[in-house]
């Protein structure tokens, strides 16, 4: 079954990038990243749902929505 990106609510978004951000963070990359965690947290949640979505990366091929997803959550 594929999912789609309105399969997700803004909040299951918001979530998944947050863990991702975070794990970059956890694995040393703080100072490679623009903004504190807040900070993209604020960010995150002033964005679109499609922009979120853009957020992730995900395309059709590579790195689907579902994929994304499941991995950060």
């Amino acid at each position: 079954m594929n999912t789609l990106p309105t399969d997700y609510s803004h909040a299951q978004l918001v979530d998944a990038l947050m863990a991702q951000y975070q794990s970059f963070v956890e694995d040393g990359f703080e100072e490679d990243l623009e903004l504190t965690v807040p900070d993209y947290k604020s960010y995150l949640e002033g964005l679109t749902h499609s922009q979120l979505v853009y957020e992730t990366g995900c395309d059709d091929e590579l790195l689907t929505i579902s994929d994304f997803m499941y991995a950060w959550t």
